[in-house]
């Protein structure tokens, strides 16, 4: 299909140095072809009025849970993608936990079928480990990397022993991302403080050494056959001091705003919606954590949007599911924090999108240049709105966030040159691609 040409002006630009300028940018057949002033631009180019917004490239969140197949009635790649367009998010990497689980090629092709279908922003997936499927997670395809739950997990997802997941590690060199919590510790604890009604045991059930342990456990056995390690949603200043002695250059991280943002103050406030896997901690483990990514230790941001709905939510502690929804609000919550000095713009989008395609190796992701796809999104720094159940566009209909006056709420986004989401409105006709990824 032929699409329409864009410029962008007015705006002021973030650049691959990291400075924010105001430039012109030219997009075509889903491409940058140009950033500078006095641009020659193609005919028949639609213009976007950038004048008091700032472009940034899209957001690539590299952990959502969009519950598509099988749990659809939480949300499905339409409507979590529609969240994403409305929070600058123009791709994204999705968990395996679905129904049937992403588990062999068969059912990732699949995901990519129904996403083809679907989803308005790029998409990439994740296969799942279990004890028995070793050859699909070495010829699985396309995929960002396999997944292990070492805790917090059912069925055959659970991959909890050494015994079961040093083999993973052991052959191949795909990239994996753990889930680390210690689930034998977790157990046990559950049982320790079985009867608790009160959502803030959740924290105490899989509390910081639940998460150290099996850090600790992956770290070991990705520098024993020095195979490529991203841990996901650190939950801990213990986690963080640990990478900050001991971080193989082959290893990331990631944190999640709601681990920067909240803790176990919020159960007062929110009970079971501030319930997730691995729990919201201490203000000590934010401060920990926060100082972390600044000094690069942690080197992205994700997610974990993770819907339920709010019927679930209410059958309380412990029976309540855990997760919350985030793409919609991410981008927004951490421009909030630039704009308060706690970081910079160009902190935020490197890691939120440059930092990201470089882990997973996505090209021609995450920076705006010549020759780079045209998933871009511009934001407006100067003004503040509250996050309003009313206007969410995920099908669970609820964010932990609601009420927080943020800024950076994005004006428009662009997925490969195609305008999805436009001062409120969403393109439904839109259609992302899937992502490919080095080896």
């Amino acid at each position: 299909m032929t699409q329409t040409p864009l410029v962008i002006r007015g705006a002021q630009v973030l650049l691959p140095s990291g400075e924010i300028e105001p430039k012109e940018v030219v997009v075509a057949d889903g491409k940058i072809i140009a950033v500078g002033t006095d641009l020659e631009v193609p005919d028949q180019a639609k213009a976007i009025d950038g004048t008091g917004l700032t472009l940034l490239p899209g957001v690539i969140d590299p952990q959502v849970h969009f519950r598509d197949p099988g749990l659809e009635h939480k949300e499905d790649l339409h409507t979590a993608s529609r969240a994403c367009a409305r929070g600058g998010v123009t791709s994204f990497l999705e968990m395996p936990n679905t129904l049937p689980l992403t588990t062999t090629q068969p059912v990732l092709t699949d995901k990519l079928a129904i996403a083809a279908s679907k989803s308005l922003v790029n998409y990439g997936f994740f296969i799942g480990a279990t004890a028995e499927n070793l050859d699909d997670l070495r010829t699985a395809n396309p995929t960002c990397g396999i997944k292990i739950f070492m805790g917090s997990a059912h069925g055959p997802l659970s991959v909890d022993t050494a015994e079961t997941i040093e083999p993973i590690f052991a052959v191949g060199d795909r990239l994996i991302a753990v889930h680390a919590e210690n689930q034998a510790r977790i157990m046990a604890r559950r049982e320790q403080f079985a009867g608790e009604t009160d959502p803030a045991a959740h924290t105490k059930v899989q509390d910081n050494e639940t998460a150290l342990l099996a850090t600790k456990m992956a770290l070991s056995f990705s520098k024993k056959y020095q195979r490529r390690l991203h841990i996901l949603h650190m939950s801990t200043g213990e986690e963080a001091e640990l990478l900050r002695k001991d971080k193989p250059s082959w290893v990331t991280a990631e944190v999640t705003p709601q681990h920067l943002l909240l803790d176990i103050s919020a159960y007062e406030k929110l009970g079971t919606l501030a319930q997730m896997n691995p729990p919201l901690k201490y203000e000590r483990d934010r401060e920990l954590l926060w100082q972390a990514l600044l000094d690069g230790v942690i080197d992205f941001i994700a997610t974990d949007h993770a819907p339920h709905t709010l019927e679930e939510k209410g059958k309380g502690y412990p029976n309540a599911p855990s997760g919350m929804p985030g793409v919609e609000t991410s981008l927004p919550l951490m421009l909030t924090q630039a704009q308060a000095s706690r970081c910079t713009v160009a902190q935020v989008a490197n890691w939120m999108s440059t930092a990201v395609a470089k882990a997973y190796q996505i090209p021609d992701k995450g920076l705006i240049e010549p020759g780079y796809d045209a998933d871009l999104v511009l934001v407006d720094l100067s003004t503040y709105r509250p996050v309003l159940r009313e206007e969410l566009q995920t099908k669970c209909g609820w964010s932990p966030f609601e009420g927080w006056n943020l800024t950076g709420w994005p004006v428009v986004t662009i997925v490969v040159g195609q305008i999805v989401y436009d001062h409120g409105q969403i393109d439904t006709t839109v259609r992302g691609q899937a992502l490919s990824f080095g080896q």
